[in-house]
């Protein structure tokens, strides 16, 4: 007989084929251990029991669908398929949906996407918006025949009776309720005159709830443009969707007074409104006068600047004049001083102690000796009081007195 020899690939693809048509979707529970994430978003874990383990994998595309994340030593119930890592020759559960085992499961899940959502912001009480004064419509994302939504048009009614509301019916409840609610909340802020979201139900227990803690219901809160206030069943709950809206109410009809002022609110504050107005213009109005008295308090008037100027001229002509006269009295002084000396050293004055000056004549030559004349030249001689013509008829010796 012919013999049929597998290479190690065809033997593994054989076994791979086996496993994955006979045993293609199976549910599996066990004890997680050696968890790994690497960069590539991936999760590669064990499930093991008191006996045996086998490889688990939950790949990236599928991880942002599960509820939450598997941690070591946590005890689960996961559903995948089997089959083969031909690189290794192990076999392993591709997992695509998991849960955690017992009581508390819910709990869980629901505590690490309160977790999730916390990291990435969407709690942030700074991104929360106010809601408008007086909304032009109202969009409510709720069941059309549930107990809240008659709550919500009855204080309507009551508070403001003509106000516009634009419902999305969806169910509040069940698999599909928490993408009908998201989507209700997109398609409402597609529409141009809604200025705010209710999304709510009644009461009910946690499971009736779940829709409203669902992940894709907060990302579509957070995403809207519009303010959303969530109203979910009574006072006592408390849900990740009240977390992420603008505004949480313990009720729905709470929530329907919170959106829409009664009629004599809206009064009473444009009342209010209108005496702080007049007040604050009166206070205006006060400060403005007060300034305007104490700027004419700093006026003067313009004859009053013009004889100040005046005074101002005449002080300072009459300190000019002064300066002027202390000036003159000075420089006289300092003439009279030099006069003075001048007149000391005149040769006047030493004529008037009997001495002469003698000239020649036409010429007014001093002579200072008798050589310096001749006889018959005539002489101009200048005394202290007066002058003498003379004529020289004689003279003596040079050095003879």
């Amino acid at each position: 007989m012919l013999k049929k020899v597998f290479s190690i690939s065809e033997l593994t693809q054989e076994i791979k084929c086996l496993l994955e048509d006979s045993l293609y979707y199976v549910w599996v529970e066990g004890e997680v251990s050696n968890l790994r994430s690497p960069v590539s978003g991936h999760l590669y874990f064990t499930l093991k029991d008191e006996y045996s383990q086998i490889k688990g994998v939950i790949f990236k595309g599928q991880n942002r669908y599960m509820k939450f994340r598997p941690a070591d030593g946590m005890h689960i119930i996961c559903r995948g398929m089997v089959t083969v890592y031909p690189e290794r020759g192990e076999y392993q559960i591709i997992i695509d949906y998991l849960e955690p085992k017992g009581v508390g499961a819910q709990q869980i899940a629901l505590q690490q996407l309160k977790e999730k959502l916390l990291k990435e912001g969407l709690f942030d009480e700074k991104r929360k918006r106010h809601l408008p004064l007086l909304p032009r419509r109202v969009g409510v994302v709720t069941s059309p025949t549930g107990a809240a939504i008659r709550d919500i048009l009855k204080v309507f009614k009551r508070r403001f009776a003509n106000m516009g509301v634009l419902i999305y019916p969806v169910r509040v409840q069940g698999v599909e309720s928490a993408k009908e609610i998201a989507e209700g909340i997109r398609e409402l802020n597609k529409a141009d005159d809604v200025d705010v979201i209710i999304i709510g139900r009644g009461g009910g227990s946690q499971e009736d709830l779940r829709a409203f803690n669902e992940e894709i219901v907060a990302r579509a809160i957070y995403e809207s443009c519009v303010p959303v206030v969530s109203a979910v069943g009574h006072e006592i709950d408390f849900t990740i969707a009240d977390m992420v809206a603008d505004l949480r109410a313990p009720t729905p009809s709470a929530a329907a007074e919170m959106v829409v002022m009664s009629r004599q609110e809206i009064f009473e504050n444009i009342n209010n409104n209108m005496v702080r107005a007049l007040a604050a213009v009166n206070a205006i109005l006060h400060n403005k006068r007060l300034e305007q008295h104490m700027t004419e308090k700093g006026l003067i008037d313009p004859k009053q600047r013009l004889h100040d100027f005046m005074q101002r001229i005449d002080s300072i002509s009459e300190r000019l004049s002064l300066a002027i006269s202390n000036r003159l009295m000075a420089a006289r002084k300092d003439f009279h001083a030099i006069m003075s000396g001048i007149n000391a050293l005149s040769p006047l004055n030493v004529l008037k102690r009997g001495y002469s000056i003698t000239m020649k004549l036409p010429s007014l030559k001093i002579v200072r000796g008798s050589g310096e004349v001749v006889e018959g030249e005539d002489l101009n001689i200048v005394l202290s009081k007066g002058e003498l013509f003379c004529k020289v008829y004689g003279k003596g010796r040079q050095g003879d007195f």
